[in-house]
C-alpha cells in the first residue's frame, strides 16, 4: 500500500498529559505536511489547533477520556464545548461498567445523546476492547452499529493493551450498517498499519507512523 494512502487514514495523535503547545503545534505541522486524516489533541488545545490549522486539517479531540465513567451530561457538555472551540471530530469513551452490568440501553442512549451534542460533527465511540470479553465486544459492536455514531474505535491507548487484529475482525463481523472502524493504541509500524487497514480499519490512531515517515525520509 502506498504510504500516502496510509497517511490519509491516520489520526495523528498526541494525548499525553504533559503535552505542550510547542509539541501540539509540531503535530499540526506534520499533519499538514504529510496530509493525515486529522490531528487528535487534548480538549484544551482544540481552539488553538483550529485557529492554527484554519480548516486545512480536521481537528479531533476526546470526551470522557480515558476512563469513560463521567456522566452523560458531562460527556455531552465536553462534546458541545469541543465543537464550539472548533473540533471537527469527537472520540468518546463508553461507560465500561455499564457494559459489565449489561446496561446496553443506557450505552446506546448515551452515544446518541453525545452525538446530538456534536452538532453534526463526526463521533467515534471508543469501547476499550482490551477490557471486554469476546461476548461483550460482540454486543457492544452491535450497539454502536445501531447508534447514530460514525465510527467504532478499539482503544484509548491508555489501558493495558491497544488495538488487535482480532478486534477489527470482530467489528467487521458485527457491523451491518454504515459504521466505520478506527484502530488505535500500540500501532507502531507501517506494516502494522497496513494490516489493520486491510482488515477493514478506516482510520488509524497513532503518532508513530508520521514519525517513521519523517525519520526514514519516506516522503
Amino acid at each position: 500500500m502506498d504510504i500516502r494512502e496510509i497517511l490519509s487514514r491516520v489520526d495523528h495523535t498526541l494525548l499525553k498529559t504533559t503535552a505542550t503547545w510547542d509539541e501540539i503545534k509540531e503535530v499540526c505541522d506534520d499533519a499538514l505536511k504529510y496530509k493525515t486524516a486529522s490531528v487528535c489533541v487534548p480538549p484544551s488545545f482544540v481552539r488553538q489547533c483550529a485557529e492554527y490549522l484554519k480548516g486545512k486539517i480536521p481537528v479531533c479531540t476526546v470526551v470522557g477520556f480515558p476512563n469513560g465513567y463521567t456522566t452523560t451530561v458531562m460527556k455531552c457538555a465536553e462534546a458541545y464545548d469541543a465543537v464550539q472551540n472548533g473540533a471537527d471530530e469527537i472520540d468518546m469513551v463508553i461507560n465500561l461498567g455499564w457494559v459489565k452490568e449489561g446496561k446496553y440501553d443506557d450505552i446506546l442512549s448515551e452515544i446518541n445523546d453525545v452525538k446530538g451534542h456534536c452538532c453534526g460533527k463526526i463521533l467515534k465511540v471508543i469501547i476499550e476492547a482490551c477490557d471486554l470479553t469476546e461476548d461483550e465486544k460482540h454486543k457492544v459492536a452491535e450497539i454502536v452499529d445501531s447508534s447514530n455514531a460514525d465510527y467504532i474505535k478499539t482503544s484509548t491507548g491508555f489501558s493495558k493493551d491497544g488495538a488487535t487484529y482480532r478486534d477489527v475482525i470482530i467489528f467487521k463481523l458485527h457491523i451491518k450498517g454504515r459504521l466505520k472502524i478506527k484502530a488505535a493504541g500500540g500501532i507502531s509500524s507501517i506494516k502494522d498499519a497496513e494490516e489493520f487497514i486491510g482488515l477493514g480499519a478506516d482510520r488509524i490512531g497513532t503518532s508513530k507512523i508520521v514519525n517513521i515517515v519523517k525519520s526514514e525520509g519516506l516522503l
